[in-house]
């Protein structure tokens, strides 16, 4: 493959951090600023708001389908028409949002939104990694994934901010601006590429798993109605399960799959992504179901329930500095299989809030669990790609990213879902609030789960960095 020459005017260059870091904080803001607003939300649209998942699930399904053709695009079309068409799709899925007067049609916008989302960050971290040596690439990097931290710390106060004193539209009019002054800045600084020598593309593969994965996440997402929504439900599901095994079979016999079976016999890489994938599952729903259960069931106003996820936030970013050392004195399974136990444990503990729950202590159960969360994908993601030789790090990393999306879309499905089902179950004048409850204890029983996969992993290993430096969070 050609790579453009790293022979670069520094402005250029720094300009070109700058536009990828705009790129990714957009991203990430957008997944967490729209939590907040889902009462809202469903007020002006007439739905329940514990029906509102949909919005997050499908913003994050349609991230996990576009990211394995993510680099394939990138070399086919080249960096720079791909990222400003990221940013494109992503501000009008923005627009479509805003505008959006139903439910249906709200989800619709927002799978708009996540294709364009998908490709933000790997592409434009492909363009760096042509604009940059390989020795300067990680300090690139590292610059690249501070708005990953600052996105979700502002967002569910930002959002609520907007909701309280404006409307919830604004939370998507505000990409507006952002993204176009990303069109102007990516046609000055990234520079036009011609078409890579991209490899012949798996389509039959990319649409097997794209099925697979969609026809799972919707099927977990229906189970939770009844008649013939949970039959077809239940249809979707064994179709994307057939999917998604077809896939297996077809790459072991393909010349050119998606992702090559050979990155699947390293150890660490499979326990790694089975990991990420299940204490995922409970873990990524609590960014939707606090800020609902805190308005929905203890009646806190939209700006004060986004300000109390910033303890999660300020949590997370604490404990960064000191994860290394931690995994360097007790080795990643030591570290994983504790801190998983402790993440479950910190999920089931919000099923004893009630009206009249102190805010000091769950502003503590909110910074313990941020820095839980934090110690466990920092520890996931490096053990995930660890032991990957160079060749295949990029495919591993965007085989993880895959699969981080889809888990926290299912996770909110199977959240929605229990909560759905639990409050058609419960009949007195706390249903809601005992849904909340139970589906708390539940994702936090699905957390735990992970444990006996953490088990499989080598005792007392310590930490390696990754070949293509720092691994984002989310």
């Amino acid at each position: 493959m050609a790579i453009t020459s790293f022979v670069r005017p520094q402005g250029e260059r720094r300009a070109l951090l700058w536009l990828v870091a705009l790129g990714f904080f957009m991203q990430t803001l957008d997944a967490t600023i729209v939590n907040t607003a889902l009462p809202a939300m469903a007020r002006d649209l007439g739905e329940s708001p514990l029906q509102m998942h949909s919005v997050i699930v499908a913003y994050s399904l349609a991230m996990a389908v576009l990211i394995p053709a993510s680099g394939w695009l990138a070399d086919r079309f080249g960096t720079r028409r791909v990222f400003m068409a990221a940013i494109a799709l992503f501000v009008t899925g923005s627009v479509l949002c805003a505008l959006s007067p139903s439910l249906a049609l709200l989800v619709g916008a927002r799978v708009v939104q996540g294709l364009g989302g998908a490709l933000l960050l790997p592409v434009g971290r492909l363009a760096v990694l042509r604009a940059f040596p390989r020795e300067e690439f990680i300090q690139a990097m590292s610059f690249v994934a501070i708005p990953g931290l600052i996105g979700p710390l502002i967002g569910p106060t930002l959002g609520g901010w907007m909701v309280e004193y404006a409307s919830w539209h604004w939370i998507f009019w505000v990409n507006v601006p952002v993204g176009l002054v990303g069109l102007v800045a990516a046609r000055r600084f990234m520079r036009a590429q011609g078409a890579q020598d991209a490899r012949r593309f798996d389509a039959v593969g990319y649409g097997l798993l794209a099925f697979g994965m969609a026809g799972v996440s919707l099927g977990v997402e229906g189970m939770a109605g009844g008649g013939v929504r949970r039959a077809s439900a239940l249809v979707l599901l064994v179709f994307g399960l057939a999917s998604l095994a077809a896939y297996g079979l077809h790459a072991l016999r393909s010349s050119n799959p998606l992702f090559a079976p050979a990155l699947f016999g390293v150890r660490t890489l499979r326990v790694g992504l089975l990991g990420n994938f299940f204490s995922r599952l409970g873990s990524s729903a609590m960014p939707f179901m606090i800020p609902l259960v805190l308005q929905v069931s203890l009646g806190y106003p939209p700006l004060q329930a986004g300000m109390m996820m910033l303890p999660t936030v300020l949590g997370s970013m604490a404990i960064k500095p000191a994860v290394t050392r931690i995994v360097q004195r007790f080795g990643y399974r030591e570290v994983l299989v504790a801190n998983t136990f402790a993440l479950a444990l910190l999920v089931i503990s919000f099923a004893v809030v009630a009206p009249g729950y102190p805010m000091a202590l769950m502003a503590a159960q909110l910074a313990l669990f941020g820095a839980a969360n934090s110690m466990q994908f920092s520890a996931m993601n490096t053990i995930t790609l660890k032991d990957l030789e160079p060749a295949h790090a990029s495919s591993g990393n965007s085989l993880l990213s895959m699969v981080q999306m889809l888990a926290m879309g299912m996770g909110v499905a199977l959240a929605g879902a229990v909560l759905a089902s639990m409050q058609a179950h419960f009949s007195d004048g706390a249903a809601t609030l005992n849904a909340f409850r139970v589906t708390f204890a539940c994702m936090g029983l699905l957390t735990l789960a992970a444990t006996a996969l953490f088990f499989q992993l080598p005792p007392h290993e310590p930490p390696r960095p990754h070949p293509l430096g720092p691994v984002e969070q989310s």
